[in-house]
């Protein structure tokens, strides 16, 4: 489904400070699999999701979704493939304080337009699956760090992707709220999401679900088990 071909990433190319994030890696993610990537910090795990997830560009190399080159795409299209095919849950959830936890997980869905009682029914059905049903009108700077993970879950889910991308994300939880957020991913995983994690938590590697865990350094994949 996801296939990257000798793919690297520079930051400040030219410059004195160019650094490589990414230096040559092929890798194939398949279709409805959960993958993990583990490895120490700078090892370029959060830059190979963010090129997945056509968050960014790579220096060189190739990007496949489906078998299409998306690359050398125009950045709208690249936005119009982000919106419909990746959900993120980033590290630090990046809610938006001072709104509702329903205003936040409807957020991504509105510049797909579409019915907005059918998508308040959406965010509705989400909240309630995540255990949130009594959270919706609650300010997310005034739930607990286990209710604003799981709406930014939501919020990943609001338009149905395929594909949930997920950076870090136990980083900032304990091992209760890490296990709480293993469950939830099996059940994506169970209705056929793909599930791409980075983590430096073993709880997270080494969970049964995961089906394949790869390892980076200096920008290279080293290992895949």
């Amino acid at each position: 489904m996801i296939e990257l071909l000798n793919v690297r990433k520079a930051y400040n190319q030219g410059r004195s400070n160019e650094f490589w994030a990414l230096d040559g890696i092929d890798l194939v993610v398949e279709r409805g699999r959960m993958t993990a990537f583990r490895g120490p910090s700078g090892s370029g795990k959060t830059t190979l999701l963010t090129l997945v997830g056509c968050l960014a560009r790579p220096t060189s190399g190739r990007v496949r979704l489906d078998g299409r080159d998306i690359s050398g795409l125009p950045e709208r299209f690249l936005t119009q493939i982000r919106r419909r095919t990746f959900g993120f849950v980033f590290q630090q959830f990046n809610l938006i304080q001072g709104l509702s936890a329903r205003d936040n997980i409807m957020l991504p869905a509105y510049p797909l337009g579409g019915d907005g009682r059918a998508l308040r029914e959406r965010a509705e059905e989400l909240l309630v699956a995540l255990r949130l049903g009594h959270r919706g009108d609650a300010r997310v700077e005034w739930l607990s760090g286990g209710e604003q993970q799981r709406v930014a879950i939501a919020r990943a889910l609001i338009n149905d992707p395929e594909v949930v991308i997920a950076d870090e994300p136990t980083a900032n939880l304990d091992s209760a709220l890490a296990r709480e957020f293993l469950a939830i991913v099996e059940g994506l995983k169970d209705q056929g999401k793909t599930i791409l994690l980075s983590s430096h938590d073993p709880l997270v590697t080494e969970a049964g679900m995961v089906d394949r865990v790869h390892s980076l350094r200096d920008g290279r994949l080293v290992t895949a088990g």
